[in-house]
């Protein structure tokens, strides 16, 4: 049997190259892989950064697809369908609309595909396949590998992505991680990550930990930290900014090798933040003294903000930015609200009459950054231009050199020697992305859909 892994690209403009800046390897393609029946003849392709050979022979195409590239992967879909292969789709758009993706895919993979892809590839072989797969529970995620063997030959940023927990048990509101995992969080077992790390450390010069949310279950991530010592990594993650108020694990982080963790302050209003059912983030005295102790234990800070929460007017960005380079991030986000399909955000913006665009990633007039929704305090295009203006003060060269001769910033060589070329970078992809198309605009033929 043969089976062609595909990951889309968000989409291209005609007469363009794909953007090249920060591409990672994909990792649900290395555990799709992975997962797959070792006589399975795998093939593998990046959308962004190979044209996909439609024409070579394969028996079945497998695509994880998320909100901003559903458009393009149904584009890819309908290529293969032409040729009379059968496509399956999975990933965090599959699970939070499955039976839109059904039209465009001869089977779904529902939730994650740990317990369901062995009985996908069985069900194949023998002709017989379904057309959903739901998984009805978490998986133990245990003795999971990740075939980055797919990944040799391709042009990725030095850097290796590995999973120890997936899963977040806060409700927040716009986030789509809390809809498609029900805010439950699960880790893998110690030894199977450390296991993976030391054969990682041979290929990549830093690990970033992709969790949802590193400090989801702090008890277990301590444990697991304590267990890094020995392998002295330099890595980064992703974590909530109430675990910075706990000093025993900020120790533990910055001795296991912890160089930067990306927060999501997404505000620094309190009612906003009540809004998004993110109240959490205001305990224990809030950000500024969660702060001082990430400081003092000098781990750099990837801040995002998010703007158009109905407590946002015009004021609320320049106070952002001031926020952010007051306490001199290292790199901070500042983007737009989005509802994705299936949070508690949209169903409420959608009883509140708000949603311009309901299913904004089909809309072929809708690009990147432009705004599906009616903000509260300001247009839609006043949102989308403000947010890009705040990206270009942050990111001005006076500002990078003023977050430059902050202590904590300056206190390693090696993240020191990277600041400048990833801020620089940075400031060159201000507005990139800006009303880049979902999907490639080039594309005239009709999507086809599933029988």
């Amino acid at each position: 049997m043969r089976l062609t892994i595909i990951h889309p690209c968000i989409g291209r403009r005609e007469g363009q190259r794909y953007m090249r800046g920060w591409q990672m390897e994909p990792l649900p393609a290395a555990l799709i892989a992975g997962l797959t029946p070792n006589d399975v003849d795998i093939r593998f392709y990046d959308d962004r950064m190979e044209k996909i050979p439609f024409d070579e022979p394969t028996d079945l195409v497998a695509l994880s697809v998320e909100t901003y590239t559903a458009r393009r992967s149904y584009q890819i879909a309908s290529e293969f369908r032409r040729r009379g292969i059968p496509v399956v789709m999975g990933g965090f758009h599959a699970t939070l609309c499955p039976e839109e993706v059904a039209e465009y895919a001869e089977s779904v993979v529902v939730g994650e595909a740990e317990s369901s892809w062995s009985r996908v590839i069985d069900d194949y072989r023998s002709r017989t396949p379904e057309k959903f797969y739901r998984q009805n529970s978490r998986p133990a995620l245990t003795g999971l590998k990740y075939d980055r063997r797919i990944f040799e030959g391709k042009r990725y940023l030095p850097i290796g992505l590995v999973e120890a927990g997936r899963g977040c048990h806060f409700t927040c509101e716009f986030c789509a991680i809390q809809s498609v995992f029900s805010n439950s969080h699960v880790r893998r077992p110690i030894g199977d990550v450390i296991s993976e790390l030391k054969e990682l450390r041979k290929r990549n010069r830093g690990v970033f930990f992709v969790d949802d949310n590193f400090a989801s279950n702090i008890p277990a991530a301590k444990e697991f930290l304590r267990e890094l010592f020995p392998l002295k990594l330099k890595w980064v993650t992703q974590m909530s900014i109430d675990a910075a108020h706990d000093e025993e694990f900020l120790d533990l982080l910055s001795r296991s090798g912890c160089q930067g963790v990306l927060i999501g302050f997404e505000s620094t209003n309190t009612e906003n933040l009540r809004s998004m059912n993110k109240s959490f983030a205001t305990g224990q005295g809030g950000f500024e003294p969660a702060l001082e102790k990430l400081k003092k234990y000098k781990i750099r800070v990837y801040a995002t903000f998010v703007f158009g929460y109905d407590h946002d007017t015009p004021e609320t960005f320049d106070e952002t930015l001031d926020f952010a380079l007051r306490h001199k991030f290292y790199i901070a986000a500042f983007n737009h609200l989005t509802p994705f399909p299936g949070t508690p955000l949209m169903s409420r913006l959608k009883r509140e009459n708000r949603i311009l665009s309901e299913t904004w990633w089909m809309d072929e007039s809708y690009t990147y950054n432009v705004i599906p929704f009616q903000p509260k305090n300001m247009t839609p295009d006043e949102l989308q231009s403000r947010c890009v203006e705040t990206r270009r003060k942050f990111y001005s060269i006076p500002n990078i050199f003023r977050r430059s001769v902050d202590p904590v910033n300056r206190s390693n060589a090696f993240m020191f020697s990277q600041f400048f070329p990833i801020n620089f970078m940075h400031l060159k992809e201000v507005s990139i992305r800006n009303f880049h198309p979902l999907g490639d605009e080039t594309w005239s033929e009709p999507l086809l859909k599933a029988q």
